[in-house]
């Protein structure tokens, strides 16, 4: 074998090495180091986030789902809603579909984004029996992902009377359940107060007994 076959020979030999090297330590070492950390120190969030109620997985904090009646996916009144969603993928999933995350991507200059805000403010302030002028932003604008998981505290607080009088619940008692459920802002400076739809509704599903 003469001089450029063996120096090809072994630069070959060297990128194999290489090769399998790579593949141990980053298809299977640090994936499984990662994993381990995970489960080690991040054990719940690494599983999903998952929400738990009666002994059975409902959920997960980090995604939002509808709270319907199950007719044409109309909301119930029992129940915290959350803000619109534009992730519906039209095979009978509707709203807040998490195969299909999206906005609408109408430009705010749109008109058929205006009368939509419109019709669900309309909707909103029917629902609830409040005025217009009370509903607010985020009740009646889909977030970018469609999946929003959080209202803010106004809107939890607009809804507040009509979950009550549909669990037969004291306002009082489920105002301070939505005050308990109100996290502040990330870092305490970013963003605003938020609140965690699904999670305020399984508090209230226990307190409704």
């Amino acid at each position: 074998m003469n001089t450029s076959a063996r120096h090809s020979a072994r630069l070959l030999w060297s990128a194999l090495r290489a090769l399998l090297v790579l593949t141990v330590v980053t298809g299977v070492v640090y994936p499984l180091a990662v994993w381990g950390v995970g489960q080690a120190a991040f054990h719940r969030q690494a599983n999903g986030s998952e929400v738990t109620a009666g002994g059975r997985v409902v959920g997960s904090e980090l995604i939002g789902q509808n709270f319907t009646t199950g007719k044409d996916f109309a909301p119930d009144p029992r129940w915290f809603q959350p803000r619109p969603s534009a992730a519906d993928a039209g095979n009978g999933a509707g709203p807040y579909d998490p195969t299909y995350t999206s906005a609408s991507n109408l430009a705010a200059t749109s008109k058929v984004l205006t009368d939509l805000v419109k019709e669900r403010k309309k909707d909103v302030a029917a629902f609830n029996h409040v005025p217009q002028s009370q509903v607010p932003d985020d009740a009646v604008q889909a977030s970018g992902s469609g999946l929003d998981p959080d209202i803010s505290p106004a809107y939890a607080a607009l809804q507040t009377a009509r979950v009550a009088r549909a669990n037969g619940l004291p306002t009082a008692k489920v105002a301070k359940l939505v005050k308990e459920h109100t996290d502040g802002r990330q870092l305490g400076f970013l963003g605003g107060p938020t609140v965690n739809v699904l999670e305020l509704n399984v508090a209230l599903e226990r307190l409704a007994g």
